[in-house]
């Protein structure tokens, strides 16, 4: 008989217990409209990149300016030895020195003997049109000259600079030199054909390095003091 009140208050207590569970189902699971949303963070970072995309960032004229400073200093910091590596990735230095030197010799011979045919080939329009202007002129005076390189004591490369694909690499040349210059009727005007003097110079060859030509052409000359 115990065991039977006992069922029965068992069944009584399911029936109130289910009742209730109705109950707060239907308080809990029903929105009103201002609950908060449950975060996703998947779907909020893909929310957030929909917000950022229709986000339109205006040009800054500051950050313009300091990008384009950036990209004038970080032009600046390249060398020009660097630059013209990367126009001709061929070139390369010992070679164009040991070509610059013969060149030198060459030259500074041609020009005291007034040989045109190999020396205008090595220079460039302008300086070509002046050195054939000199020989001209020494050669209406009748003066001769005699230039003897005894030995290039140094070939350095001192400044390289490009110029859209132009390339011009200054060299100082230090070298030993005999010189002298002689009127029409021989006698000595300037120099002395027994005595060695030091002579420093700085030549500027230029090349374009879009052409298929290797060769260099001297286009400037000038001693350190100028």
């Amino acid at each position: 008989m115990g065991e039977g009140f006992a069922f029965l208050d068992i069944i009584v207590f399911a029936m109130i217990a289910g009742f209730l569970i109705l109950r707060l189902r239907g308080v809990l699971g029903r929105r009103t409209g201002h609950e908060p949303r449950r975060g996703d963070p998947f779907q909020q970072e893909a929310d957030d990149d929909a917000e950022n995309d229709n986000v339109i960032a205006l040009p800054d004229r500051d950050d313009d300016q300091q990008a384009n400073g950036e990209d004038a200093e970080n032009d600046d910091s390249l060398s020009g030895m660097m630059q013209l590596k990367t126009a001709d990735p061929s070139f390369d230095e010992r070679e164009f020195l040991g070509g610059a030197k013969s060149a030198f010799e060459m030259i500074v011979f041609s020009f005291a003997a007034g040989d045109r045919d190999t020396l205008l080939p090595l220079l460039g329009d302008d300086l070509g049109a002046g050195f054939e202007a000199a020989i001209d002129e020494r050669e209406a005076a009748g003066e001769t000259q005699e230039t003897r390189v005894a030995f290039v004591k140094s070939a350095d490369v001192m400044d390289v600079t490009m110029k859209g694909s132009q390339a011009h690499v200054t060299v100082e040349f230090v070298s030993d030199q005999v010189k002298a210059t002689r009127d029409a009727a021989g006698e000595l005007i300037d120099g002395d054909p027994d005595r060695i003097e030091t002579i420093t110079d700085l030549w500027t060859f230029a090349r374009d390095t879009h052409s298929g030509d290797p060769n260099w052409q001297l286009v400037a000359t000038r001693s350190p003091e100028e």
